[in-house]
């Protein structure tokens, strides 16, 4: 497994999973509307982008194919080896020979940001994974940050009150500082899904895209902020988040809707370092690869901390119609009328931003929107069946929500198989032979 996003592109590429671009095209709605027209497809390489010196790549992880590529495992076993590697995190080696500092730029306009959405104030990078010093536990965290370009020196930068990087900033100005931290933007997609889990407080996400590489990630000192950045990164931007000062921004978020305007906090460059013939990064927000690079690592923590509250719990799976974020369907071989119950509360604990949650006995596929709409149509009673919760803590994102308190109704529904029933009336109707039976013989 190679550990740098062009050894990523080589493999899809060998796999029939990329489509190159050579026509000119324009970062400004133009290479958007071509990954948007892709979705569920493959993945883009933009050769010839206008006013750029950069590639761009878009669509890279847009389907779970792609995504089992990326953390090199087969399609049903992505779980497993995301929970293995979380598990068995292990530190990468380092390295004074940073491909990244082969070019360097103090303008922001050297970078091909793309302008996504009619209504976004601007150019973003939305595949940046930020890198800060836990003050506190003295290790270093990784995240995703959207960040809006102002000028040639300066980003908003969105931080999600109480996640680990706004509470990293929040210390550093309590302390009268700004921040230093260093974006790549350009990695293996193994530490873009690495960067998207939600981590333990002083856990560094870094050790865990180590070892989804098979310990193949080394890192390299950043020269301003001293960060640990993978070393084969396409771009290293570096600066400091200002303790002082805010700008407004708002974008298209994963409901592809637009998230309301605010006030963040400043980022200022100090250098921007660039390997050679440059690619760069761009995530469609709202379409496949944002939703399963965010959504996935948060489907295989739930299905870890279910399946140690709830042994019997089989599988489960964020929705697609729940843009892989506030639906979940929980699969459970059942064992007590009271599981399905527990199943949602440890459904919700689990993942603080989920709105509904849906059990199905083991039987059903939760990956199925029919079979689960069956489940429910036939095996769920609203009057002692359905568990609503109001007035808790939930996504910032939903636009029905209460978003200035982050106060919403969730809503659990049992469709599970009542013991108290006769268990023929659930079983599902088989046809002998019908399952291996070919057609080709017939229609001829």
């Amino acid at each position: 497994m190679t550990s740098d996003m062009r050894g990523y592109l080589d493999l899809i590429a060998k796999k029939g999973e990329l489509a190159v671009v050579k026509k000119k095209v324009s970062t400004k709605f133009e290479i958007a509307a071509v990954t948007a027209k892709m979705d569920g497809s493959k993945a883009l390489l933009f050769e010839n982008v206008k006013d750029s010196k950069f590639r761009v790549v878009s669509n890279l992880v847009g389907t779970r194919k792609r995504f089992a590529y990326a953390v090199g495992a087969s399609e049903d076993k992505i779980h497993e080896k995301v929970i293995s590697a979380i598990k068995h995190a292990s530190k990468p080696k380092t390295t004074t020979k940073a491909k990244f500092l082969e070019n360097q730029s103090r303008d922001l306009f050297t970078l091909p940001m793309v302008t996504h959405f009619d209504k976004e104030p601007g150019p973003f990078i939305t595949s940046s994974i930020i890198y800060t010093k836990n003050q506190e536990m003295g290790t270093q965290n990784s995240s995703f940050n959207r960040l809006l370009r102002i000028d040639e020196k300066h980003f908003s930068i969105r931080m999600v009150e109480g996640r680990h990087l706004h509470r990293t900033f929040v210390y550093a100005k309590e302390h009268g500082e700004d921040l230093k931290v260093a974006i790549s933007v350009g990695v293996h997609p193994a530490v873009s899904i690495a960067g998207a889990y939600q981590a333990d407080w002083g856990k560094d996400e870094l050790e865990i895209a180590n070892e989804l590489l098979g310990k193949k990630l080394t890192l390299s000192k950043s020269p301003y902020s001293k960060m640990l950045v993978p070393s084969e990164s396409e771009i290293i931007i570096e600066g400091r988040i200002l303790k002082d000062k805010t700008h407004k921004e708002w974008m298209v978020e994963m409901l592809r809707t637009y998230d309301f305007k605010r006030a963040q906090p400043v980022f200022e460059l100090d250098r921007i370092y660039f390997r050679n013939n440059p690619i760069f990064h761009d995530i469609l927000a709202g379409f496949g690869e944002h939703q399963l690079l965010m959504g996935m690592p948060i489907e295989a923590k739930i299905n870890k901390e279910l399946k140690q509250a709830l042994p019997q719990t089989k599988n489960v799976v964020l929705t697609e119609g729940g843009c892989k974020w506030l639906h979940a369907v929980v699969q459970i071989s059942k064992k007590q009328e009271s599981d399905p119950k527990k199943a949602i509360e440890a459904a919700f604990s689990a993942h603080r931003s989920l709105k509904n949650v849906v059990v199905v006995d083991d039987d059903i596929d939760p990956s199925d929107p029919v079979a689960v709409e069956y489940a429910m149509a036939t095996r769920f009673q609203a009057d002692k069946d359905l568990v609503i919760v109001s007035k808790v803590r939930g996504s910032s994102l939903d636009p029905s929500s209460d978003q200035k308190n982050l106060l919403t109704a969730k809503m659990g529904v049992d469709a599970t198989k009542s013991f108290s029933k006769r268990a023929e009336g659930f079983e599902i109707a088989k046809i002998p032979g019908a399952e291996n039976l070919s057609l080709k013989k017939y229609l001829k």
